[in-house]
């Protein structure tokens, strides 16, 4: 067939892992991936239904198509995603410049779906829960990436039902990989390349498949030669058992950054949000991995003027980022999510939500600065990724995934490399090689 398909992406690191996954599975027919949007005689939208607007960005971006297209062939539209599968007959009625839509957990149904769409003209939808049947499917198609750093979905869906969270509705309940899928999807991405691979879940320390953990699993991976660093996100509290913290002691490959999303620093807010945990068990959480290895450091998401959320409550969540010190955090005003328990809460002044999300935001960067500001004139050891945007430097990224950019040839892609830090901003840091005996000789 030799069509070309374009695929843009919204939304999570699951989002990318999947886009790499269809696009594995419909090379089987024909579709050879482009970065040229005007050359698409396919686009697809890979979408996310966690952030506000969600829903509008899908038509914001079907509008956009429609005006590249208006003088060329239309090309098969397609969208994906949670937006898929939460809006599916919406979408539909409302554009009908939309021929597709295939939800997340039936990706392995996108090759006949094309197939029998181009064969019949006749719009479809599936969304139905196959995350077994899916999981099947790919696991017989290579995973192609070669990147330095690869995505691996371990774990899909959530059984937490939080009040704010769409999750549950878009992904289905909680599902494991097999151990032996992910064991061999890992092998062949390092096969490839690959040097850090970041395991992915709604949950992803919730993973069991037949009394195997987390933890059995970066302790499997981390034996596969080449492999140099290990990451996982992301996590719920109530799954950081202690066999997963132990890890941080007998692992010479995790990493030493846990993204542990708390969402707020107050037990009654935590409570409306149906989150099952509290501040006590979380900061007791925290104490054992720093026990473990005093290395780790912490991140976290924030939902900040979530209904009910007095002035207390969002000192609480002040106290608790200035207490902890995240090093890099994730904080949203919350959004109503429809079909959620807290859709239909009022929500807070849109003011008043606004001064906290900032009054919160400029604790985290003060943090973040402050730390990198800390390993001015330290060494760190960095993965070298790729050059960066304008391929003046090489980037890469420390052990805390912090960026890192330098001089050095492209030899060292791929490579961990010592960098002593010159100077640094908020997000990034500057240094210098210090050990230069892969360097190309001038």
């Amino acid at each position: 067939m030799n069509q070309k398909i374009f695929i843009k992406t919204f939304g999570c690191q699951m989002n990318e892992y999947d886009s790499n996954r269809i696009y594995d599975t419909v090379k089987q027919i024909g579709y050879v991936k482009t970065n040229v949007y005007e050359e698409a005689d396919c686009y697809l939208l890979n979408t996310c239904h966690i952030r506000d607007k969600a829903k509008e960005k899908v038509y914001h971006e079907i509008g956009r198509v429609k005006k590249i297209f208006r003088l060329k062939k239309k090309p098969l539209v397609i969208i994906t995603g949670c937006v898929a599968q939460a809006e599916n007959e919406e979408i539909l009625k409302r554009e009908p410049y939309v021929d597709l839509i295939i939800g997340p957990q039936s990706y392995h149904k996108i090759n006949d779906t094309i197939l029998n769409y181009l064969d019949k003209n006749q719009k479809i939808e599936e969304t139905e829960f196959d995350t077994v049947s899916k999981f099947e499917y790919l696991s017989k198609i290579k995973n192609d990436s070669n990147k330095i750093s690869s995505f691996l979905t371990i774990q899909e869906g959530c059984d937490k039902f939080c009040n704010f969270c769409v999750v549950p509705f878009t992904r289905g309940p909680e599902y494991s990989r097999p151990f032996y899928q992910i064991l061999k999807e890992a092998k062949n991405l390092v096969d490839n390349g690959t040097k850090e691979i970041t395991l992915l879940g709604q949950n992803v320390n919730a993973y069991n498949f037949d009394g195997l953990r987390l933890s059995d699993l970066i302790l499997e991976i981390e034996k596969l030669p080449g492999i140099n660093r290990i990451r996982y996100t992301t996590s719920h509290p109530n799954d950081m058992t202690d066999d997963l913290i132990e890890v941080y002691k007998v692992s010479k490959k995790i990493m030493p950054l846990v993204h542990l999303p708390v969402q707020s620093g107050s037990d009654k807010v935590l409570g409306l949000m149906n989150r099952k945990h509290n501040i006590k068990t979380y900061l007791n959480i925290l104490k054992k991995l720093k026990m473990t290895n005093s290395n780790i450091e912490f991140s976290s998401d924030f939902i900040i003027a979530y209904p009910g959320e007095t002035e207390q409550d969002f000192e609480d969540t002040l106290k608790l980022v200035k207490e902890i010190k995240f090093i890099n955090s994730f904080s949203f005003i919350y959004s109503p999510r429809p079909g959620t328990v807290a859709s239909k809460l009022k929500t807070l002044d849109k003011m008043q939500s606004l001064f906290r999300l900032q009054t919160i935001q400029k604790a985290l960067f003060k943090n973040q600065i402050e730390k990198n500001k800390s390993l001015e004139n330290q060494i760190v050891s960095v993965l070298v990724e790729a050059r960066n945007g304008d391929n003046t430097k090489l980037f890469g990224r420390s052990e805390h995934m912090t960026s890192v950019l330098f001089d050095g040839y492209d030899n060292l892609i791929g490579k961990v490399v010592k960098v002593k830090v010159l100077k640094s901003n908020q997000n990034t840091l500057f240094g210098t090689l210090t050990d230069l005996t892969h360097q190309k000789v001038a």
